[in-house]
C-alpha cells in the first residue's frame, strides 16, 4: 500500500506574496476516494452546486482573497440552507448579483475552506511545507532546489514512523513541459546520486506524477494549504507581513503537520528554508568567498564553483 503527496506551491511568481511556499498533503491511497468525495458534498453542501464546474477552479487566492473576508463580514451570519441558496444564485448571476448574494459566498467560501481542513483531520492527511523568503539564495539550474530535498526528507520520515512497509508516491501539479522535465531530471539525479536520495528511494517512487490542478481534488487541497501558510502562518524567524483574518485556518494547517525525532533531533514537517542551494553548492560559494576575504581576488576564479 502507498501513500501519496499531493504537492503544489503558491507565492511562486514573486508577486505580493510575502512568502513562497512548496506545500503537500499526504494521505493513504485507501482514505483519497473517502477525501475526495466528502470535498465534493462539501462543495454542494456550502455552494448549492459545483464551485468548480468546467475549467474553473477552486484556488485559494480566490476562495480567501481580502475582498472574501469583508464580503463575509458585511452582513451577520446567514442561516446555511438560505446561504447555499443566494450562494448559488450569486455564482449564476455573476456581475448582477446582490449584496446578500454576495455576502452568501464570501461566508459561503470560508465556511468551504474549514470544511476542507476537518475533512483533512478526519482522513488523516498530513501537511508537508518549505516556506522561502522571498530573497532565498536559489540554485543552478542542474541541482534540486532545497526546498524539494527537504519535503522528500520530512516524507521519508513520516513513512518510516507509519509503518516499514508503506511506499510514497509525490504528484505535482502540472507545470509547463520543459519544467516539468528539468524537475524529472533533477529529481533523478538526487535520488540516484546522493547518498540521501539513494536511501529515501526506497521508500518514495523517484519519479513523480503530474497532474491537472483543476481535475484534481487533492492539489486543490495543496493548494489551499500553501496560500493559508504563505499569508496567514508564522512560526520561529518569520517577520514578513500576516493576514490576522487568517489565523483560524493557519491554526487549522499547523495541526495537521507530522513531527518526529532523528538521532536526537526534533523534525517537522512545516519549517522554513532560508537558503535554497543544495549542500554542495552552497559549500562553494561559501568557501569561495571566505578564501576572496583572506587573500584578496588575485588567483582566485572570477565568479564561485557551481
Amino acid at each position: 500500500m502507498s501513500y501519496l503527496l499531493f504537492v503544489d506551491e503558491s507565492g511562486s511568481d514573486h508577486g505580493d506574496s510575502p512568502y513562497e511556499v512548496l506545500a503537500g498533503v499526504a494521505i493513504h491511497n485507501r482514505k483519497l476516494w473517502d477525501l475526495v468525495r466528502k470535498v465534493q458534498t462539501a462543495e454542494l453542501d456550502c455552494f448549492g452546486q459545483r464551485y468548480t464546474p468546467g475549467e474553473r477552479e477552486a484556488k485559494a487566492k480566490s476562495l480567501l482573497k481580502t475582498k472574501t473576508f469583508r464580503l463575509a463580514e458585511q452582513m451577520p451570519g446567514i442561516e446555511p440552507n438560505e446561504r447555499r441558496r443566494l450562494a448559488s444564485a450569486c455564482l449564476n448571476d455573476g456581475p448582477h448579483a446582490s449584496r446578500s448574494q454576495l455576502t452568501a459566498l464570501g461566508q459561503a467560501k470560508l465556511e468551504f475552506a474549514r470544511r476542507v481542513l476537518r475533512l483533512c483531520v478526519s482522513c488523516h492527511v498530513r501537511s508537508f511545507a518549505s516556506i522561502m523568503p522571498r530573497e532565498a539564495p536559489r540554485p543552478g539550474s542542474g541541482f534540486l532546489r532545497k526546498d524539494y530535498s527537504y519535503l522528500f526528507q520530512r516524507f521519508f520520515y513520516f513513512l518510516e514512523d507509519v509503518s516499514p512497509h508503506e511506499l510514497g508516491l509525490v504528484v505535482f501539479d502540472e507545470l509547463e513541459r520543459a519544467q516539468c522535465h528539468l524537475l524529472i531530471d533533477q529529481m533523478a539525479r538526487y535520488f540516484q546520486e546522493t547518498r540521501a536520495g539513494k536511501q529515501r528511494a526506497a521508500r518514495i517512487i523517484p519519479e513523480p506524477f503530474f497532474v491537472h490542478s483543476h481535475l484534481t481534488t487533492a492539489i486543490q487541497v495543496a493548494d489551499l494549504v500553501a496560500y493559508i501558510i504563505s499569508w496567514g502562518l508564522r512560526v520561529g524567524a518569520m517577520k514578513e507581513r500576516r493576514r490576522p483574518e487568517l489565523s483560524e485556518l493557519a491554526d487549522m494547517v499547523w495541526s495537521l503537520r507530522h513531527g518526529t525525532r532523528r538521532e536526537g533531533r526534533a523534525f517537522t514537517s512545516i519549517a522554513v528554508i532560508r537558503d535554497l542551494r543544495p549542500l554542495e553548492q552552497r559549500e562553494g560559494v561559501e568557501a569561495w568567498n571566505a578564501h576572496k576575504t583572506k587573500k584578496g581576488k588575485a588567483g582566485f576564479p572570477a565568479k564561485p564553483p557551481g
